[in-house]
């Protein structure tokens, strides 16, 4: 049996595997180790799917559109000290 990955289920970016928002522990684990040594090119991908992700959770609950979602999809990428 194949393992589900920590991926985005859209439009609600709850984890496919896991369902917590995405992304999840595993996924920025993951994503970490994919772009080692190119935070920057992380940094735009996530801003995308950031942009995504604020759209498609307005467009499911006008009334109380998501905010800022820089903290859950930028703010855990910086350099490490």
């Amino acid at each position: 049996m194949t393992e589900v990955p920590h991926l985005p289920m859209r439009p609600l970016w709850l984890c496919r595997r896991c369902g917590a928002p995405w992304p999840c522990g595993p996924a920025r684990l993951s994503l970490l180790a994919e772009y080692q040594g190119d935070r920057t090119s992380l940094l735009f991908y996530l801003a995308i799917l950031m942009q995504e992700a604020t759209e498609h959770l307005t467009m499911l609950n006008p009334a109380s559109p998501p905010g800022d979602l820089g903290n859950r999809f930028l703010s855990w990428v910086r350099a490490p000290r």
